[in-house]
């Protein structure tokens, strides 16, 4: 055992606030004998996780910069969101994973780590060039095409997801007021074309019932209506772990995943949700501070997409969960119940160590003419 702490190649200020934050959803998961419980399968998958970001955070990653890698790990993402269309079986109406036995696994979450690399590696070399609009449609170009793949599962939540990823890394490249309302414009557009072309009766019925809830209860605003009980009772103190009634007798539908938030607030009232914003607070702040002290551009930007995933998630998931924002399925990172995601957001720390370990030393090995999109 001592021998590990003098050999941990990680960075303690980003494992401990994602473990944590891991250990409090396996907790309330729990159900504490009352009826079947995935949180020692959680802690399997956590333990995996671990070994992850071990594994990644102590070799030099600087080759993921590399041009080829970027688009395998691009192209596989395509292959892998095509075959879902093909050859996965619907769950909840969704074709969005692949299951073998009791191991599911979501390609989605792979598409965006890899797509972070990418634009990591678009953006790294023409950050000065953003003003000039052709580079704005070549990266959406390879936004939008996993966009469309993921939007026919269909899957809502990560499609949104992805679309805000990449609108938050433009902006953080320097895009021009100009062209963020012409890209205003195009995404009025697409939704507008979604509403009436795209999405499913069942999605427009959730977002209906966002707006009214009380209109349909007993239907598409059970999920919404239920959860916004359950964030309310758990008042100030909250009920006690192991004591939410809303999760632990089900009348909060998926509070594993989908609606973790509230079964927490639940449980730990409004100074659990404080305690739990100040790590996620705790972990992004150090994302920043790695990012603004990053060796390479291409360091910087992994690390500031890595950073907008996990707000983006925490975002859509609590205002989900609150009642402000249409229920879409979405997770927040390292407390939903699920293996792929927790492995994704542990491999993207264990990525962002190794880069801001090794960054420096190997800036030599960068090659200038290396470019995505031509």
């Amino acid at each position: 055992m001592p021998r590990f702490f003098f050999t941990f190649s990680g960075d303690w200020t980003l494992l401990l606030p994602a473990l944590t934050l891991s250990l409090i959803g396996i907790l309330t998961i729990s159900t504490f004998g009352q009826g079947e419980s995935l949180a020692l399968r959680q802690l399997l998958w956590l333990l995996i996780s671990l070994c992850v970001y071990l594994g990644l955070s102590t070799i030099d990653l600087h080759f993921i910069r590399r041009t080829s890698v970027v688009m395998t790990l691009y192209t596989l993402s395509f292959i892998l969101l095509a075959f879902l269309l093909l050859f996965a079986d619907p769950v909840f109406g969704a074709r969005a994973w692949f299951s073998l036995g009791p191991i599911s696994f979501q390609p989605a979450d792979l598409a965006k780590l890899s797509l972070i690399i990418l634009l990591a590696k678009y953006l790294s070399r023409r950050h000065v060039e953003i003003g000039d609009f052709r580079h704005i449609i070549v990266s959406g170009g390879y936004v939008l095409i996993l966009i469309l793949l993921i939007i026919v599962q269909p899957d809502m939540g990560n499609a949104i997801i992805i679309g805000t990823l990449w609108l938050s890394m433009m902006l953080v490249s320097g895009i021009s007021k100009k062209h963020l309302v012409v890209i205003g414009l195009a995404c009025l557009i697409v939704a507008s074309t979604l509403w009436f072309e795209g999405l499913k009766p069942y999605q427009r019925a959730r977002i209906i019932s966002f707006v009214n809830p009380a209109a349909d209860i007993r239907g598409s605003g059970y999920s919404a209506y239920q959860a916004q009980i359950a964030v309310g009772s758990g008042e100030l103190f909250g009920k006690g772990v192991g004591y939410g009634t809303q999760s632990k007798l089900r009348f909060l539908p998926e509070y594993q995943t989908d609606f973790i938030f509230a079964a927490f607030a639940e449980e730990w009232g409004f100074v659990g949700i404080v305690l739990l914003f100040s790590i996620y607070a705790l972990l992004c702040a150090r994302l920043i501070q790695i990012a603004r002290s990053a060796a390479t551009n291409f360091d910087a930007f992994f690390t500031l997409g890595v950073l907008i995933l996990f707000v983006t998630h925490v975002v859509i998931h609590t205002g989900i969960n609150i009642g402000i924002l249409p229920v879409t399925g979405t997770t927040i990172p390292f407390m939903s119940s699920g293996g792929s995601h927790l492995m994704l957001e542990f491999a993207a720390l264990g990525i962002v160590t190794s880069l801001a370990r090794h960054g420096r030393a190997s800036m030599r090995d960068i090659s200038a003419n290396e470019y995505l999109g031509g």
